[in-house]
């Protein structure tokens, strides 16, 4: 963990206000003064501010609904952090383990713990992550067999060297919408990785295009009754999966 991260979750500073203390001198690591705010330091380390020993408190896991049109960052752009719906202390200390984008809802998993987040979004962990998808185009029956079996295989992705790795299709049901906005089939997709705006990228190189995107599950964690806007503790089990 970084030196100035630790102190913020030591203290009740604010990593602009650890990184003055920093510069000040009063903080040692293992007695030696430390000034670089980004040293990596460990448990085992003992860290004093003017003399006084710090200990940090525990990581914090929550998961969210996100709604449409929030961004998973931690600053505001054009439209605002999904972290203004954490009602905690220091929620923009916190980060996204696997971000959607703006217009997508859905399962979002919130936490300062750098390593229990690489484990949900490094695709060598191969962590599963489901996907309701919304199409604006019509799968017909007797192409849904090569569609899955595409998808399974791997698709290649402009710009992309390799293949994606496979991934479940299965669809769920059909529509007779014919407005120019609707959806004409609804398939939930389940894949391993998290290339940049990959379910959309994949339909389109199947031909097809995404009218709206919504992440039911990760791993074992399912929303449940979680209603959009609404967020909560991971319970110890949750937690656990990914630790």
């Amino acid at each position: 963990m970084r030196l100035d991260k630790f102190i913020c979750k030591s203290t009740e500073l604010t990593r602009t206000e650890a990184k003055k203390v920093l510069k000040s001198g009063e903080v040692r690591v293992n007695g030696e003064v430390a000034k670089n705010a980004a040293m990596q330091v460990h448990e085992n380390n003992t860290i004093t501010i003017d003399g006084q020993q710090l200990s940090a408190r525990g990581s914090r896991y929550y998961i969210l609904h996100k709604l449409v049109d929030t961004i998973c960052s931690n600053i505001d752009e054009v439209y605002p952090s999904v972290l203004h719906s954490i009602e905690v202390d220091k929620a923009f200390d916190l980060h996204i383990a696997g971000r959607l984008d703006a217009d997508t809802t859905g399962l979002v998993l919130i936490t300062d713990d750098g390593r229990w987040s690489h484990n949900v979004i490094s695709p060598k962990k191969q962590c599963q992550k489901t996907y309701r998808v919304w199409l604006r185009s019509e799968i017909e029956d007797d192409k849904l067999s090569s569609l899955v079996a595409r998808f399974d295989s791997g698709l290649q992705l402009q710009g992309e060297d390799s293949l994606t790795r496979p991934a479940i299709l299965t669809r769920v049901a059909e529509t007779d919408l014919v407005d120019e906005t609707a959806y004409k089939s609804e398939v939930l997709l389940t894949i391993t990785e998290g290339k940049y705006h990959q379910v959309k990228r994949m339909f389109a190189a199947v031909g097809n295009r995404v009218v709206g995107l919504h992440r039911e599950q990760i791993g074992d964690i399912t929303l449940g009754d979680l209603a959009p806007g609404e967020w909560r503790d991971l319970t110890e089990d949750e937690i656990a999966q990914f630790s």
